[in-house]
């Protein structure tokens, strides 16, 4: 039943935002302006969501590509653990088996 309740609200929002946005767009053409001003309003918001889409990709390509250092770092530090670990097991396995042939 609340799955159901969720549905509903679900759809119900989003007629009320399809509802708004078709309002919004019959109120800016059938508003008491002329033709050039209607058009004009219009390219004003076109050009002023472009500017935000224009940002907003900015701001996401900036995050990516902090991300994709931060690993290639990541990636580099554990890289040089590693080595580190091999080396030392290797000196430590020469030493252990320098060790058993002086008792043998």
């Amino acid at each position: 039943m609340s799955q159901e309740q969720n549905n509903g609200f679900g759809t119900t929002f989003l007629v009320f935002a399809l509802g708004a946005a078709i309002g919004g767009g019959l109120a800016l053409l059938t508003a008491p302006r002329s033709g050039e001003e209607t058009r004009e309003k219009l390219q004003g918001k076109v050009d002023e969501s472009r500017g935000k889409l224009n940002e907003m990709t900015e701001e996401a390509e900036a995050r990516l590509k902090k991300a994709v250092q931060d690993g290639k770092d990541l990636l580099d530090e554990n890289a040089e653990l590693i080595k580190a670990a091999i080396k030392a097991g290797k000196d430590a396995m020469a030493a252990e088996k320098a060790k058993q042939e002086k008792k043998a």
